[in-house]
Protein backbone atom coordinates (compact mmCIF):
# COMPACT_ATOMS: atom_id res chain seq x y z
CA UNK A 1 0.00 0.00 0.00
CA UNK A 2 1.81 3.40 -1.04
CA UNK A 3 1.89 5.62 2.36
CA UNK A 4 -0.27 8.67 2.44
CA UNK A 5 1.22 12.29 2.07
CA UNK A 6 0.35 14.51 4.81
CA UNK A 7 -1.76 16.98 4.93
CA UNK A 8 -1.05 20.47 4.82
CA UNK A 9 -1.78 20.84 8.41
CA UNK A 10 0.01 17.95 9.19
CA UNK A 11 3.00 19.73 7.66
CA UNK A 12 2.39 23.00 8.66
CA UNK A 13 1.83 22.02 12.38
CA UNK A 14 5.51 20.23 11.69
CA UNK A 15 6.79 23.26 10.05
CA UNK A 16 5.96 25.13 13.38
CA UNK A 17 7.54 22.28 15.89
CA UNK A 18 10.99 22.14 13.70
CA UNK A 19 11.12 26.12 13.61
CA UNK A 20 10.13 26.13 17.13
CA UNK A 21 13.35 23.93 17.84
CA UNK A 22 15.51 25.90 16.07
CA UNK A 23 14.62 29.31 17.40
CA UNK A 24 14.72 27.97 20.69
CA UNK A 25 18.03 26.03 20.81
CA UNK A 26 19.82 28.52 18.15
CA UNK A 27 18.18 32.17 19.85
CA UNK A 28 18.99 29.58 23.51
CA UNK A 29 22.65 29.59 22.86
CA UNK A 30 22.15 33.20 21.84
CA UNK A 31 20.33 34.03 25.28
CA UNK A 32 22.90 32.03 27.28
CA UNK A 33 26.02 33.96 25.39
CA UNK A 34 24.73 37.30 25.72
CA UNK A 35 23.45 37.31 29.19
CA UNK A 36 25.82 34.90 31.43
CA UNK A 37 28.59 34.62 29.26
CA UNK A 38 28.13 30.60 28.60
CA UNK A 39 29.77 30.68 25.56
CA UNK A 40 33.43 30.78 24.92
CA UNK A 41 33.83 32.16 21.35
CA UNK A 42 31.56 31.99 17.90
CA UNK A 43 32.41 28.38 17.09
CA UNK A 44 30.44 27.55 20.43
CA UNK A 45 27.35 29.50 19.07
CA UNK A 46 27.79 28.70 15.44
CA UNK A 47 27.61 24.63 15.97
CA UNK A 48 24.57 25.06 18.21
CA UNK A 49 22.71 26.46 15.69
CA UNK A 50 23.63 23.90 12.47
CA UNK A 51 22.93 21.08 15.48
CA UNK A 52 20.04 22.75 15.93
CA UNK A 53 19.35 22.29 12.23
CA UNK A 54 19.93 18.74 12.45
CA UNK A 55 17.73 18.00 15.48
CA UNK A 56 14.78 19.83 13.81
CA UNK A 57 14.89 18.46 10.24
CA UNK A 58 15.04 14.84 11.93
CA UNK A 59 11.99 15.74 14.17
CA UNK A 60 9.92 16.85 11.12
CA UNK A 61 11.64 16.26 7.69
CA UNK A 62 9.40 13.25 7.23
CA UNK A 63 6.47 15.38 7.52
CA UNK A 64 7.14 18.85 6.22
CA UNK A 65 10.51 18.52 4.55
CA UNK A 66 12.03 20.64 7.43
CA UNK A 67 11.69 23.92 5.30
CA UNK A 68 12.01 25.92 8.45
CA UNK A 69 13.22 29.38 6.34
CA UNK A 70 11.07 31.04 3.97
CA UNK A 71 13.41 32.26 2.18
CA UNK A 72 14.54 28.35 1.44
CA UNK A 73 10.63 27.18 0.78
CA UNK A 74 10.41 30.38 -1.87
CA UNK A 75 13.97 28.95 -3.23
CA UNK A 76 12.26 25.51 -3.30
CA UNK A 77 8.91 26.81 -5.27
CA UNK A 78 10.98 29.19 -7.57
CA UNK A 79 12.63 26.52 -9.08
CA UNK A 80 9.90 23.71 -9.14
CA UNK A 81 10.86 21.70 -5.99
CA UNK A 82 7.66 22.24 -3.94
CA UNK A 83 4.22 23.63 -4.74
CA UNK A 84 3.58 27.47 -4.58
CA UNK A 85 -0.03 27.10 -3.00
CA UNK A 86 1.73 25.80 0.64
CA UNK A 87 3.67 28.59 0.36
CA UNK A 88 1.93 31.02 2.21
CA UNK A 89 1.13 28.06 4.85
CA UNK A 90 4.45 27.45 5.13
CA UNK A 91 5.77 30.96 6.24
CA UNK A 92 3.06 31.40 8.39
CA UNK A 93 3.87 28.23 10.15
CA UNK A 94 7.39 29.10 10.39
CA UNK A 95 6.50 32.18 11.67
CA UNK A 96 4.44 31.11 14.48
CA UNK A 97 7.11 28.72 15.56
CA UNK A 98 10.04 31.15 15.63
CA UNK A 99 7.69 33.65 17.83
CA UNK A 100 6.65 30.84 19.85
CA UNK A 101 10.09 30.26 20.93
CA UNK A 102 11.34 33.60 21.65
CA UNK A 103 8.20 33.30 23.88
CA UNK A 104 9.32 30.74 25.62
CA UNK A 105 12.76 32.21 26.05
CA UNK A 106 11.55 35.81 27.49
CA UNK A 107 9.97 33.75 30.16
CA UNK A 108 12.79 31.57 30.85
CA UNK A 109 15.24 34.37 30.64
CA UNK A 110 13.43 37.50 32.02
CA UNK A 111 15.19 38.00 35.16
CA UNK A 112 18.82 38.02 32.94
CA UNK A 113 17.30 39.95 30.43
CA UNK A 114 16.27 42.70 32.95
CA UNK A 115 19.89 42.83 35.11
CA UNK A 116 21.67 43.17 32.13
CA UNK A 117 19.96 46.78 31.08
CA UNK A 118 19.88 47.48 34.73
CA UNK A 119 23.72 46.38 34.67
CA UNK A 120 24.43 48.68 31.33
CA UNK A 121 22.06 51.13 32.59
CA UNK A 122 19.39 51.03 29.52
CA UNK A 123 15.86 51.26 29.34
CA UNK A 124 13.95 48.36 27.17
CA UNK A 125 12.66 49.96 24.36
CA UNK A 126 15.16 52.66 24.21
CA UNK A 127 18.40 52.60 21.91
CA UNK A 128 20.85 51.15 24.30
CA UNK A 129 18.24 48.05 24.76
CA UNK A 130 19.49 46.47 21.45
CA UNK A 131 22.02 45.16 23.74
CA UNK A 132 19.38 42.66 24.93
CA UNK A 133 17.08 42.80 21.70
CA UNK A 134 20.10 41.20 20.06
CA UNK A 135 18.58 38.18 21.73
CA UNK A 136 16.10 38.22 19.44
CA UNK A 137 16.12 40.36 16.43
CA UNK A 138 19.57 40.87 14.23
CA UNK A 139 21.75 43.93 13.98
CA UNK A 140 24.60 44.78 11.45
CA UNK A 141 27.20 45.33 12.75
CA UNK A 142 26.92 42.02 15.80
CA UNK A 143 25.90 44.73 18.80
CA UNK A 144 27.51 41.93 21.01
CA UNK A 145 30.69 42.89 22.22
CA UNK A 146 29.33 46.11 23.45
CA UNK A 147 27.59 43.76 25.93
CA UNK A 148 30.42 42.67 27.92
CA UNK A 149 32.08 44.40 30.84
CA UNK A 150 30.59 46.47 33.45
CA UNK A 151 30.84 49.35 31.20
CA UNK A 152 27.41 51.81 30.51
CA UNK A 153 26.09 51.88 26.89
CA UNK A 154 27.47 54.26 25.21
CA UNK A 155 25.95 55.59 21.96
CA UNK A 156 29.35 56.73 20.69
CA UNK A 157 30.59 53.46 21.14
CA UNK A 158 27.84 51.79 19.04
CA UNK A 159 28.07 54.77 16.14
CA UNK A 160 31.40 53.87 15.75
CA UNK A 161 30.96 50.29 15.36
CA UNK A 162 27.87 50.84 12.98
CA UNK A 163 30.31 52.32 10.77
CA UNK A 164 32.50 49.25 10.22
CA UNK A 165 29.43 47.62 8.58
CA UNK A 166 27.32 49.76 5.92
CA UNK A 167 24.08 48.67 5.01
CA UNK A 168 25.96 47.74 0.93
CA UNK A 169 28.18 45.48 3.40
CA UNK A 170 25.55 43.96 5.21
CA UNK A 171 23.46 43.69 2.65
CA UNK A 172 25.80 41.55 0.37
CA UNK A 173 26.76 39.37 3.25
CA UNK A 174 23.37 37.99 3.45
CA UNK A 175 22.63 37.52 -0.20
CA UNK A 176 26.09 35.44 -0.22
CA UNK A 177 25.50 33.35 2.99
CA UNK A 178 21.77 32.53 2.03
CA UNK A 179 23.19 31.49 -1.80
CA UNK A 180 25.78 29.34 0.02
CA UNK A 181 23.18 27.72 1.89
CA UNK A 182 21.01 27.54 -0.61
CA UNK A 183 23.53 25.85 -2.88
CA UNK A 184 24.47 23.23 -0.01
CA UNK A 185 20.51 22.25 0.41
CA UNK A 186 19.74 21.66 -3.19
CA UNK A 187 22.97 19.55 -3.98
CA UNK A 188 22.66 17.55 -0.81
CA UNK A 189 19.04 16.43 -1.68
CA UNK A 190 19.32 16.17 -5.02
CA UNK A 191 18.71 12.16 -5.42
CA UNK A 192 20.44 12.77 -8.91
CA UNK A 193 24.04 14.30 -7.39
CA UNK A 194 25.84 10.83 -6.97
CA UNK A 195 28.24 12.35 -4.56
CA UNK A 196 25.97 13.67 -2.27
CA UNK A 197 25.19 12.12 1.21
CA UNK A 198 22.44 9.55 1.73
CA UNK A 199 19.47 11.15 2.08
CA UNK A 200 19.91 10.61 6.05
CA UNK A 201 22.68 12.22 6.46
CA UNK A 202 21.69 15.76 4.16
CA UNK A 203 20.53 17.48 7.19
CA UNK A 204 24.35 17.14 9.05
CA UNK A 205 25.47 19.03 5.95
CA UNK A 206 23.13 21.20 5.76
CA UNK A 207 23.03 21.79 9.76
CA UNK A 208 27.62 22.11 9.24
CA UNK A 209 27.35 24.69 6.36
CA UNK A 210 25.16 26.66 8.44
CA UNK A 211 28.09 26.61 11.29
CA UNK A 212 30.97 27.78 9.05
CA UNK A 213 28.37 30.65 7.55
CA UNK A 214 27.67 31.46 10.94
CA UNK A 215 31.08 31.76 12.12
CA UNK A 216 31.82 34.27 8.78
CA UNK A 217 29.52 36.00 8.79
CA UNK A 218 27.66 36.63 12.15
CA UNK A 219 30.46 39.19 13.07
CA UNK A 220 29.08 42.14 10.51
CA UNK A 221 25.19 40.92 10.42
CA UNK A 222 24.63 37.96 13.27
CA UNK A 223 24.49 35.72 10.21
CA UNK A 224 20.52 35.56 9.55
CA UNK A 225 19.93 33.33 6.40
CA UNK A 226 16.43 32.59 7.67
CA UNK A 227 13.44 35.33 7.74
CA UNK A 228 11.26 33.81 9.75
CA UNK A 229 14.75 33.27 12.09
CA UNK A 230 15.00 37.20 12.92
CA UNK A 231 11.32 38.22 12.16
CA UNK A 232 9.49 35.82 14.40
CA UNK A 233 11.53 36.86 17.43
CA UNK A 234 11.86 40.82 16.42
CA UNK A 235 8.14 41.07 16.50
CA UNK A 236 7.87 38.96 19.86
CA UNK A 237 10.53 41.70 21.15
CA UNK A 238 8.51 44.49 19.64
CA UNK A 239 5.77 43.54 21.61
CA UNK A 240 7.26 42.73 24.41
CA UNK A 241 8.75 46.11 25.34
CA UNK A 242 11.77 46.62 22.95
CA UNK A 243 9.35 48.42 20.80
CA UNK A 244 11.65 50.75 17.69
CA UNK A 245 14.72 49.31 19.56
CA UNK A 246 13.42 45.85 17.69
CA UNK A 247 11.33 47.74 14.83
CA UNK A 248 12.58 49.24 13.06
CA UNK A 249 15.66 49.16 15.11
CA UNK A 250 18.78 51.29 14.42
CA UNK A 251 19.16 49.66 11.35
CA UNK A 252 16.06 51.15 9.74
CA UNK A 253 15.04 49.66 6.84
CA UNK A 254 17.53 47.40 7.03
CA UNK A 255 15.49 44.54 9.23
CA UNK A 256 13.42 44.10 5.80
CA UNK A 257 16.08 44.67 3.34
CA UNK A 258 18.73 42.99 5.15
CA UNK A 259 16.80 40.30 7.11
CA UNK A 260 13.39 39.51 4.81
CA UNK A 261 14.83 40.67 1.05
CA UNK A 262 18.42 40.14 1.26
CA UNK A 263 17.83 35.94 2.36
CA UNK A 264 15.04 35.67 0.09
CA UNK A 265 17.43 36.68 -3.36
CA UNK A 266 19.97 34.55 -1.85
CA UNK A 267 18.11 31.63 -1.48
CA UNK A 268 16.83 32.20 -5.29
CA UNK A 269 20.15 32.63 -7.06
CA UNK A 270 21.82 30.04 -5.05
CA UNK A 271 19.16 27.88 -5.91
CA UNK A 272 19.14 28.95 -9.45
CA UNK A 273 23.22 28.29 -9.46
CA UNK A 274 22.24 24.41 -8.51
CA UNK A 275 19.13 24.01 -10.58
CA UNK A 276 19.53 25.80 -13.77
CA UNK A 277 23.58 25.59 -14.31
CA UNK A 278 25.81 22.52 -12.01
CA UNK A 279 22.69 20.01 -12.08
CA UNK A 280 23.16 20.45 -16.01
CA UNK A 281 26.38 19.12 -15.37
CA UNK A 282 25.94 15.75 -14.05
CA UNK A 283 25.89 12.61 -15.80
CA UNK A 284 22.29 11.25 -16.62
CA UNK A 285 21.31 8.04 -16.35
CA UNK A 286 19.44 6.17 -19.36
CA UNK A 287 16.89 6.56 -17.93
CA UNK A 288 16.89 10.42 -17.69
CA UNK A 289 17.67 10.92 -21.46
Amino acid sequence: MTPMKPTLLQAALAEVLGTFLLILFGCGAVHAAVLTGAQSGLWQVAIVWGVAIMLAAYVCGGISGAHINPAITIALALWGRFDWNRVPVYIVAQLGGAMLAAAVLFVLYGPLLAKKEQDKNVLRGELGSILTATCYGEYYPAPGGLAAGEQDFQKDEWTMLASTVPFHVAFIAEILGTAMLALVVFAVTDPRNTSGPPPALAPVFIGLCVAILISIIAPLTQACFNPARDFGPRLFAYFAGWGEAAIPGPNGHGFFTVYILAPIIGAAAGGGLYERVLRNFLPRTNQQL
